[in-house]
């Protein structure tokens, strides 16, 4: 006990003397950690990208609690960090561990990514949590505004955003290389798991998932196969389909250069929902006004099997994903997932000034010892990244109606039909954000 107080006891005083406040994009971070002191980690989903997400947290820090739904993916991953203690409820973890934890790791299915984010920071500790950053616009804005009012450091699984690719792709876009950006093409090789279909047949849960905590704050439904620990991806109650699973990869590039917040319209093509699975493909198109920095742009994202047409590219192959921005003086094509490659048509690179991240979850971890906020925090990145990325699903929802949106009051001015989209309902007693 004397030593537990004791570091409480160092913390503060750290807090106290040792600390200017990062006030850089708004995201203040506050200083709950010297440069010395062993940031102390609880992992919530620890299977999947929780498995890499809790082994990046132990490479900075120790882990001090593990919670999965999964007895097996909470014992393996108790093997590895034999002094966690293991939980299969959050809410319990943080009850009971609130004193002896610093930061969590949120890698759960889409739909309990706010429920456990937002409990953990309302209690003061720091977040970094998967990508999408949650299921739902409401959350995406909510969880920004919980981190600055606890000035807490927080980051999303967006890994690309730490790239220098990425970073100088965006700089040389921002810096005039392409004349003025008329457009954006953004498409991915996603679904990789069934759209568009009927649910499974019932069938009895494995002994080893407490499948009422997998639900979580969805709906009650009985358990099939299809849904954990993978595919549940494809359902709305718990995934947010191709689109949320990617582009805030896929989109990041153009998002970092173009300042892609705010869109005022959306429409979507798709092969037709059943409001319960995502279709098997969309086209979505995203109008987003006229800013300081540059003028009114679309973006059309393309999912399952769809993409633009092959001659946008001049030539060059089409890769399975990729982005695509379109100037009026040459183009930039980034293949892949990530945008950190680059491949320029019509014109020729030039040197642009960039800041160089020290790595992705170091940006976070230097963050939670008071230094400057990573870059895909909630309040500033993350979290308007997310709002625009979801922004695509309403319109999925209202099949190819256009979604009118008014970004400040958070409303789908013409669709009040979308209204439980933008802001969900919690079920089986969780707290509402």
């Amino acid at each position: 006990m004397g030593s537990q107080r004791t570091r409480r006891e160092f913390l503060r005083d750290a807090a106290v003397t040792g600390a200017a406040l990062w006030a850089a994009r708004g995201a203040w971070a506050q200083v709950s950690k010297s440069p010395n002191e062993r940031i102390q980690f609880a992992c919530i989903g620890v299977g999947g990208k929780g498995e890499s997400d809790t082994a990046d947290a132990a490479r900075f820090g120790d882990i001090v609690a593990l919670c999965d739904v999964d007895e097996n993916t909470l014992n393996r991953a108790a093997q590895r960090y034999p002094n966690a203690k293991k939980y299969n409820d959050y809410r319990k973890m943080l009850e009971e561990m609130e004193k002896a934890i610093d930061a969590v790791t949120v890698s759960t299915p889409d739909h309990m990514h706010a429920p456990a984010a937002g409990m953990a920071m309302k209690m003061g500790k720091h977040c970094f949590c998967q990508k999408p950053l949650t299921h739902s616009i409401f959350e995406a804005r909510r969880l920004g505004e919980i981190a600055r009012q606890k000035r807490l450091a927080t980051q999303m699984g967006n890994q690309g955003t730490a790239s220098s690719g990425l970073r100088r792709s965006a700089a040389m876009i921002r810096a005039g290389l392409l004349g003025t950006v008329i457009e954006v093409h953004v498409w991915t090789n996603r679904p990789i798991w069934p759209q568009g279909i009927s649910r499974p047949p019932s069938k009895p849960v494995p002994p080893t998932l407490h499948w009422d905590l997998w639900l979580g704050v969805a709906p009650k439904r009985p358990y099939a196969d299809g849904y954990h620990p993978f595919a549940w991806r494809g359902w709305w109650d718990f995934g947010c389909g191709a689109l949320g699973d990617m582009a805030c990869h896929t989109v990041n590039m153009p998002f970092m250069a173009l300042d892609l917040r705010n869109p005022t319209s959306v429409v979507a093509q798709t092969s037709g929902t059943n409001k319960d699975s995502y279709p098997s493909w969309s086209i979505i198109t995203f109008q987003f006004p006229a800013t300081k920095q540059r003028p009114g742009l679309k973006m059309v994202w393309y999912d399952g099997g769809k993409r633009p047409p092959a001659d946008m590219l001049e030539g060059k192959t089409q890769s399975d994903s990729g982005a695509l921005v379109v100037g009026t003086k040459g183009k930039l094509y980034s293949p892949g997932d990530y945008g950190d490659a680059c491949e320029l048509i019509g014109v020729d690179p030039i040197d642009v000034k960039f800041v160089e991240s020290p790595g992705h979850f170091e940006e976070f971890v230097r963050a939670i010892k008071g230094g400057e906020p990573a870059t895909s925090n909630f309040p500033d990145y993350a979290g308007p990244l997310t709002e625009t990325i979801l922004l695509g699903n309403l319109a999925v929802w209202a099949e190819g109606k256009t979604i009118h949106w008014d970004a400040r009051r958070m409303r789908a001015t013409n669709a009040p039909e979308v209204e439980p989209i933008i802001r969900p309902t919690y079920h089986n007693g969780y707290s509402k954000l």
